[in-house]
């Protein structure tokens, strides 16, 4: 549109020029510089800016000389209903509690119009709902949205789409709208009571079941979520409350039922029982509500199955007493089990050996009577601790062991004795009366009423006498004045202490006193060393006996080496392959005179021995050959030659030892009429002997006749 600007000094001769300055002037105004008129070139918004501030004046063409001075004047933007309401945002969420009352508010939802609000109704706006009739409505000045029914049920419906819509031009016909969606969720109340699904539960069991161990699980329904769904179970009869507890499962809201105490097939077979289950959280709104009562009930039928139970013992454990004195094979005591199931199985009882391993007693496998293998001694030990293990018959598998403490009763069956040894003397100046020695004792036993011991010694007793303290104690005092350690340095004094029990213990324990010598205070000096000393032998007695035994070591000493030293000497025969015409020593044993077989003489005829040289090993050899030996004399020389033979050729042999040595042969001599027994010089073998002439030696050798000359002729044979 043309908007005409004129001024008073424009005449219309056309010599007048207006000139326009100020926002948008070019972009958006343009002004007719002969007219004056001013142009809007393009669409002007007015929610982008409503007013524009200009500035005209008026000048000559001709001269350019100012004829208005600057003029500012306004350009005011007109509103026209061209925007649309508009939500800030498209879904919205809300939530409101179920069973709320009508008209609870829920939420508010506003549009905005970017028209202008002052002018006209371009930006009066209306709320209405267009989809969630009739549950919700709106409030259509403040768009506020609020229920419209009573008791919306969230277990029936939980979430429910509204639209809301606003329309300017205050709702009129031609009015631009806008819509959003809100989505409202119906939040959880307590309102629905658990529900059992099932009125009745059957569970089972065996009875050997632990206590506490769990043996089923129930379950109730809740519509309800969260906290308002969780549920508590209690059983309210009285014979489930005996035997079973029950707890609700936190994450999945189930009741546990769990063993109370232990079941017994044999005594109770089924339980029945009335469970409840309530809310933990209640809501006092809905407790009263014409609805059933906010909790409900199911019963509880919990069958047992027998189990094959071990022997149950009528005690546990046992306590028995016996007396010490007891003999073997007498009667202790009697344990007694059962099987408890109904069949009512036989039981054997035995004892377990790890538990008495001494063995002193024994049970009697069939009624349980235990009894004494060994005599019982309390001194040895007060009590014994065995256990008794009770198997049934029927399957061994089943074992119960029970304690039984055996307490062994004391029997007066112990003397006293002295409570220690006592190192008693008395001075030889002693007075008559004057107190040596207190002594005590003590005994094993524990009588009922406490110790009471009796000190006496012989009447007669020319030295000391006893006087007894009446309280376990004595005093030996001296008879008579004066000791003599030359006299008698020792003292032997018979102590005769009794007991007070049934039947009465004695004992004699014997008190040795030595006589001293002392100082005129009664301190010991000297006793009865210095006194043997000085009354047996001398000083110089004492020196020569010490003398003796200092040689009789030496001697010992000296010996001892000189045999050490010949351990260390070497041998005169160095192997055994050394023969040098001595006796060949052979392992073999033989089986006896019957013994033909076992062994082969031959071997023991060989005609001539050769020795290996056999050089000392001490000594570098002169020779540079070793030497020879010659063959040993023929059969037949006289013994003096063959030794004269042997003992020259040793001595001129210049490998024999150094030292003299002794060499012995069996060589019987040429006047023997058995001869040579040696095979050393024996010229033939076993094959070659003639064993007749032994049965003419008459009786002594007819066993070794009989074995020979049998041989030969089996052997020919």
């Amino acid at each position: 549109r043309n908007r005409p600007l004129h001024s008073n000094m424009d005449r219309g001769d056309g010599n007048v020029k207006y000139i326009l300055t100020g926002e948008g002037v070019g972009s958006l105004f343009l002004i007719d510089e002969n007219s004056g008129d001013i142009h809007a070139t393009k669409r002007l918004d007015r929610e982008e800016r409503a007013i524009y501030t200009l500035h005209a004046k008026v000048v000559d063409k001709r001269t350019n000389e100012t004829l208005e001075a600057d003029t500012e004047f306004n350009i005011k933007i007109h509103d026209i209903n061209d925007n649309e309401p508009k939500f800030s945002k498209d879904l919205y969420f809300a939530s409101v509690p179920e069973m709320s009352d009508v008209g609870t508010s829920v939420i508010q939802v506003t549009a905005t119009d970017a028209d202008d609000q002052t002018y006209g109704n371009s930006a009066k706006l209306v709320y209405s709902i267009l989809q969630g009739q009739p549950y919700f409505s709106v409030d259509s000045d403040n768009g506020t949205i609020r229920t419209a029914l009573p008791n919306m049920d969230r277990e029936t419906k939980e979430n429910y789409q509204v639209v809301i819509q606003a329309k300017d031009m205050a709702g009129q016909m031609g009015g631009l709208s806008g819509t959003t969606t809100v989505s409202i969720t119906l939040s959880d109340e307590n309102d629905s009571p658990p529900r059992f699904a099932n009125h009745t539960f059957r569970l089972s069991t065996l009875e050997s079941a632990e206590v506490g161990a769990a043996i089923g699980r129930i379950k109730a329904n809740d519509a309800d979520v969260g906290r308002n769904a969780e549920m508590q179970y209690s059983i309210v009869d009285r014979d489930g409350q005996d035997m079973f507890t029950i707890i609700s499962d936190q994450n999945t809201q189930e009741g546990v039922i769990r063993v109370k105490k232990q079941l017994d097939y044999e005594k109770q077979r089924t339980y029945s029982f009335k469970v409840e289950v309530t809310n933990t959280y209640l809501d006092p709104r809905f407790m009263y509500s014409p609805n059933p009562p906010f909790k409900d009930d199911a019963m509880v039928r919990v069958t047992i199955e027998d189990v094959d139970e071990p022997p149950v013992f009528s005690r546990n454990p046992y306590i028995i007493e016996v007396h010490e004195d007891t003999a073997a094979g007498s009667f202790v005591g009697v344990v007694s089990a059962r099987d408890p199931d109904a069949d009512n199985n036989s039981v054997k009882y035995s004892i377990d050996r790890h538990t008495d391993l001494e063995r002193l007693f024994n049970i009697d496998s069939v009624n349980g009577t235990i009894t004494t293998l060994k005599g019982l001694d309390r001194e040895m030990s007060k009590w014994h601790n065995i256990s008794v293990v009770a198997t049934e018959i029927s399957n061994p598998r089943q074992t119960t062991r029970v304690p039984v403490f055996i307490k062994v009763l004391d029997v007066n069956d112990n003397a006293p004795e002295f409570a220690m040894y006592y190192e008693t003397f008395v001075c030889e100046n002693v007075q008559s009366g004057q107190l040596i020695q207190t002594i005590s004792a003590v005994d094993t036993d524990e009588p009922l009423v406490g110790h009471k011991f009796v000190f006496s010694i012989s009447s007669s007793n020319p030295n000391f006498t006893i006087v007894d303290n009446e309280d376990n104690t004595a005093r030996i005092l001296t008879r008579r004045a004066g000791f003599s350690r030359r006299e008698m340095n020792t003292y032997l004094l018979p102590v005769v202490i009794s007991d007070n029990d049934y039947p009465i213990q004695s004992s004699t324990s014997t008190l040795t006193v030595n006589v001293c010598a002392c100082d005129s205070r009664g301190n010991m000096q000297s006793c009865n060393t210095e006194a043997l000393l000085s009354a047996g032998l001398s000083t110089g007695a004492l020196v020569a006996i010490l003398l003796c035994v200092i040689i009789l070591l030496m001697i010992v000493v000296l010996f001892a080496a000189l045999r050490r030293q010949q351990r260390k000497k070497e041998p005169l025969i160095i192997s055994k392959e050394d023969v040098r015409d001595n006796v060949v020593s052979y392992n073999d044993e033989g089986g006896g005179e019957e013994d033909t077989q076992a062994f082969d003489i031959g071997t023991l005829r060989n005609p001539e021995v050769m020795d290996a040289n056999k050089l000392r090993r001490d000594i570098i050899p002169e020779m540079l050959f070793p030497f020879q030996r010659t063959s040993p004399i023929k059969d037949n020389a006289d013994v003096r030659e063959f030794i004269h033979g042997r003992l020259y050729e040793n001595d001129s042999d210049p490998t024999a030892p150094p030292y003299d040595s002794l060499a012995t042969y069996a060589y019987e001599g040429s006047g023997s009429l058995a001869e040579s027994l040696s095979s050393l010089e024996s010229g033939c073998v076993e094959g070659d002997q003639e064993y007749d002439y032994l049965s003419n030696w008459g009786p002594p050798f007819k066993k070794l006749a009989d074995m020979y000359i049998g041989k030969d002729t089996a052997r020919e044979t």
